[in-house]
């Protein structure tokens, strides 16, 4: 798959088929982004790739929690920018009723929305699950440099046939995922992604998001 095609048809998906992922392929896909730019070669990123048995049993786990704590543990950082200008609280209204049109939920159906949302915490039936962390003493320049590491395991994961979600959702629940991977207690767990084969019949997987032309965010001076 070429570079260009590999951008285009990321997306965010929701709804994969049960098929399992070979190891062999992981491996390659992160022996590839491992070459992702990285300030001072730091190399700030660990990845615990969750599957099989270990992915079921997470995922019973997070289900019993949710149901005494349904929001988790709280994430460690704001998802989002507390103060939004009125443009990106714009595209992430569009984003989210494009989402919900597509899996037939009305805008007032609060409870259908909620369980959506939690489809997050099984990974949308992906079968294999990574979780990102870094060192308690990042800063921003390493969180850009794992982000730059994650952008290139998801195209990685284009050339292998293969799709993802990244989820910041599980940052509500980075102590029980800590545990359970056997986290060091000086590292934390920033988000999971779902890698997986997409189910094509699947609604939800015909989003495409909007994206501002490129005179709208850059500047060409000369």
């Amino acid at each position: 798959m070429e570079l260009d095609e590999a951008l285009a048809t990321r997306r965010s998906i929701r709804a994969f088929r049960p098929d399992p992922v070979p190891e062999a392929a992981i491996r390659r896909m992160l022996e590839a982004a491992a070459r992702a730019p990285s300030g001072g070669n730091l190399q700030p990123w660990v990845v615990h790739v969750v599957s099989g048995a270990a992915r079921d049993r997470l995922m019973a786990h997070i289900a019993e929690k949710a149901r005494a704590t349904p929001f988790g543990e709280g994430s460690w950082y704001d998802e989002y920018p507390k103060e939004m200008p009125e443009v990106f609280r714009e595209r992430r209204r569009k984003v989210g009723y494009d989402l919900y049109a597509l899996a037939g939920i009305a805008r007032e159906d609060k409870m259908a929305r909620a369980v959506q949302l939690m489809r997050n915490f099984i990974l949308f039936d992906a079968p294999v699950g990574l979780f990102f962390s870094t060192h308690r003493c990042c800063g921003i320049p390493q969180f850009v440099d794992l982000g730059m590491f994650m952008q290139s395991v998801m195209l990685m994961a284009r050339a292998e046939g293969l799709d993802t979600c990244a989820q910041e959702a599980w940052g509500i629940w980075h102590e029980t995922v800590a545990r359970f991977v056997g986290l060091p207690e000086d590292h934390r767990v920033f988000c999971g992604m779902a890698l997986g084969y997409a189910d094509t019949a699947a609604p939800v997987n015909r989003l495409h998001t909007e994206r501002a032309p490129v005179d709208e965010f850059a500047t060409f001076l000369a």
